[in-house]
């Protein structure tokens, strides 16, 4: 700092005007460009993104019914494969005594065998997976089992598509 101040005494006043002139403008371009616009543009985004939220909270409530149910028919991703959930899914739905396979096929589906299956509870669990996972049938067999309200099937699932 001894040597600026050395300097600057060492120069002759018009030059010392011209230096503290100088210093005056770069430290206004320095806070004008450095702070104060940066700053100003922050403040000017905020404010857009406070209005198009508000604009966005409008329409939800609005549209709260609507957004509610298309929610409900969005299939849910659970990060499992597709073999583990069908068979998870079976087997909360109930039928875990009537699975007797379940292996993923080489197009990413499912096929399932399912034995002495109560209709109904099986009815409700391909409902399930289709609703909720996004599973449909690509083939399907079904025959009656020996006791009555049970059957026996086939199914493959192909892949849900999220």
């Amino acid at each position: 700092m001894n040597r600026l101040q050395t300097w600057y005494a060492g120069l002759e006043p018009r030059e010392q005007r011209m230096v503290s002139i100088g210093a005056v403008v770069l430290a206004l371009i320095i806070v004008v460009a450095g702070i104060l616009m940066p700053l100003q543009s922050k403040v000017s985004r905020l404010l857009q993104d406070n209005d198009t939220k508000r604009q966005d909270l409008a329409w939800m409530r609005v549209n709260a019914d609507e957004v509610r149910a298309a929610a409900a028919t969005i299939p849910a991703n659970t990060g499992e494969a597709p073999v583990v959930l069908v068979d998870r899914v079976g087997r909360e739905s109930g039928l875990a005594a009537a699975l007797r396979g379940t292996q993923p096929n080489g197009t990413g589906g499912v096929r399932v065998q399912l034995e002495a299956a109560p209709f109904d509870t099986m009815i409700g669990w391909l409902a399930t997976l289709d609703r909720r996972y996004g599973f449909s049938i690509d083939s399907i067999t079904v025959d009656r089992a020996p006791t009555a309200g049970m059957v026996n099937a086939n199914i493959t699932f192909s892949a849900p598509t999220h």
